[in-house]
């Protein structure tokens, strides 16, 4: 009977208290102290009838549902200083009478909607020194009513819950400080009315938004609820904006002023009304006016400059305010896009650029080309009806159209990138108001369209790509009875082409370079050959120069005394000296000269032969260029 006693013991009392833990009962209320135990994760034998429970400075990585099953009688949750990177959505979901929450010190990255579901009288939130970067919009809404005291601080956040945190009718402290905020939606704590501390310190905030809240003075007399503004150690904008908040009086406060230049450095409270100062919007520069086709994309821009940044407005030609839509898009920086146009969008725009100091204005002219259309088949306002067609090549091809089979369609001339689309004129008695060319590849099957005039019957294709099959098909667009009609549509016919593969260098290019090299090659031995020869005409000729001729002798006769003259001693025949070799300095000056030319030489040679292989090269890697009739692509 012992063995099973004792294990009755172990299990009575590991469900009491876990082992490395300390539990302590005071006043009917169980605490759990698991602080300092090296814990990996939540001890799953806590008595469920914990109302303390403290697991500080462990190893726990993360959280779950079946942590906290059932402990509905929690009133203080502490997991400061562990390595927690998860919580599971509603982890805390049994907590229903959770006070105090801390969680700070961990290594959290977000907070899901679902992250702290559950706890419905939470009070205390504490989440400072995490890595947070983002809270979703709804990670607070179960504990807006009752929450207290909330604190984010030293954490990564450009962006938190505005909408729940300003909902929090109870809120005393919040503290922001040490995040990455660069801006306060304006009213954001106009209904915190129980605030009484707000910590803002060394956040980006070039400036603050008024608010009633920043009214209230540090005097119980003239607030109940004073409140304990901190908002040091961020880059302020001293200027005009601001103005409110200098005309509070705080001079204890040690802010400083970071731009612009002439108060950067001083003291916030130092600085006189009178140097808050903004200056009115200039426009800078402009679109002045823009031609388009019809169908096109329009961009007007505007660009303005002031203090501080102007917000930028455009007025249509209606005298309406130009708003994001599906087919208008106006850009904080004064851009306005207009993705599809039509006749109706001509006119002249107003580009407005405002800030407190003023306002500046400048004007636009935007016109919109019509497409060429027939004159009896116009709509009203001498304006063609749609021009872009929701059949694609291969549904035309089956059938939507009424196919003319007189008027075929080829495709010649084709590269790696272009392709050159021909078609006969067609039936006469049938007017044509455009041309639609409906085309796609095998690389990928978006359908492109391309409007052609009617008095076209060429049209040179672009930026294809290399080495891919294309279907193509062409349809003629006839004029609309009425106004509110489609055009009608003729499938003119359908051609399938293949592109060239893509070929990284020219043949005669490589042509080139080995002709080039051959030359270098040449030249260098010719050259050389030069030099030797030079050299062994110099050599010569000095030798010739420092040897003696011998003396000729003809005719010589010795004066006798009446003697008969001697016989004169006949001499072998004494070929000519060899005539010298007309040397480098006779002909070139010195040997210096005699080199130049060498080289002169050379490089004569090689242009002559780089001429002929770069006229090759300029023959082999031009393309075939279309004639100047040929109609080549543009963005339509």
């Amino acid at each position: 009977m012992a063995p099973p006693l004792l294990l009755l013991l172990l299990a009575s009392g590991a469900v009491a208290c876990p082992l490395p833990c300390v539990c302590q009962n005071l006043s009917e209320s169980l605490s759990t102290l698991c602080a300092h135990r090296g814990l990996l994760f939540v001890p799953p034998n806590v008595d469920r009838r914990t109302v303390e429970l403290r697991l500080a400075d462990n190893f726990i990585q993360a959280l779950g549902p079946p942590d906290f099953r059932n402990m509905t009688g929690l009133v203080d949750l502490t997991l400061s200083r562990n390595a927690i990177t998860r919580i599971g959505a509603h982890s805390f979901g049994d907590l229903e009478s959770l006070r105090s929450l801390h969680l700070d010190g961990n290594r959290l990255v977000e907070l899901g909607a679902s992250s702290l579901r559950g706890p419905a009288n939470l009070q205390h939130l504490i989440l400072s020194g995490n890595q947070l970067g983002r809270i979703a919009p709804g990670a607070f809404d179960d504990f807006l009513e009752s929450l207290e005291d909330l604190d984010l601080s030293y954490n990564n956040l450009r962006q938190v819950p505005w909408a729940g945190i300003g909902a929090m009718p109870v809120l005393h402290t919040l503290n922001l400080d040490h995040n990455l905020i660069d801006a306060l939606p304006p009213g954001a704590f106009a209904q915190l009315g129980q605030l009484s501390r707000l910590d803002l310190t060394s956040n980006r905030l070039t400036t603050l938004a008024p608010d009633p809240l920043f009214s209230r003075g540090r005097d119980a007399e003239a607030s109940p609820v004073p409140l304990v503004l901190s908002f040091s150690g961020n880059p302020l904008h001293c200027n005009c904006e601001l103005l409110w908040l200098r005309r509070l009086a705080r001079p204890d406060d040690l802010e400083t002023c970071a731009s612009p230049p002439g108060l950067a450095g001083r003291y916030f409270w130092a600085v006189p009304e009178g140097e808050f100062s903004c200056e009115p919007p200039l426009i800078a520069r402009h679109t002045r006016r823009l031609w388009v086709l019809e169908g096109q994309r329009a961009t007007l821009r505007c660009r303005a400059l002031g203090d501080p940044a102007p917000a930028m407005h455009w007025v249509g030609p209606d005298d309406r305010l130009v708003g994001n839509s599906s087919r208008a898009r106006a850009f904080p920086n004064g851009t306005l896009e207009l993705g599809v146009t039509s006749a109706g969008d001509a006119g002249g725009y107003t580009c407005i650029a405002t800030n407190p100091a003023g306002e500046a204005t400048a004007h636009v002219e935007l016109q919109v080309l019509a497409l060429p259309h027939s004159g009896n088949g116009s709509t009203e306002g001498g304006r063609p009806g749609p021009s872009d067609i929701a059949a694609s090549a291969r549904t035309a091809a089956e059938g939507e159209g009424t196919q003319e089979t007189e008027a075929a369609v080829q495709v010649t001339e084709v590269t790696a990138t272009s392709g050159l689309v021909s078609w006969g004129p067609g039936r006469p008695a049938e007017p044509v108001w455009m041309f639609q060319i409906q085309y796609n590849s095998s690389e990928d099957e978006t359908l492109i369209y391309r409007i052609v005039p009617a008095s076209s019957h060429q049209f040179l294709l672009k930026h294809l790509v290399p080495g891919a099959d294309y279907d193509l098909c062409l349809l003629a667009l006839s004029p609309t009875a009425g106004p509110s009609d489609l055009p009608a549509t003729r499938l003119l016919g359908c051609a399938h082409f293949s592109t060239l593969a893509a070929t990284p260098l020219c043949h005669a290019l490589q042509a080139h370079v080995l002709g080039g090299t051959l030359t270098v090659a040449v030249g260098g031995v010719l050259v050389a050959a030069l030099l030797v020869f030079t050299v062994a005409l110099l050599v010569r000729g000095r030798g010739a120069g420092n040897g003696r001729l011998p003396l000729k002798l003809s005719h010589v006769q010795s004066q006798t005394n009446g003697g008969s003259s001697p016989t004169p001693k006949s001499h072998p025949p004494r070929s000519p000296p060899p005539r010298p070799q007309r040397s480098c300095s006779l002909d070139l000056g010195d040997t210096g000269g005699c080199y130049g030319y060498a080289r002169r030489l050379g490089g004569a040679w090689a242009r002559r032969s780089h001429s002929v292989h770069g006229g090759f090269l300029g023959a082999g890697c031009r393309g075939a260029g279309g004639s100047a009739e040929r109609l080549e692509e543009s963005v339509v």
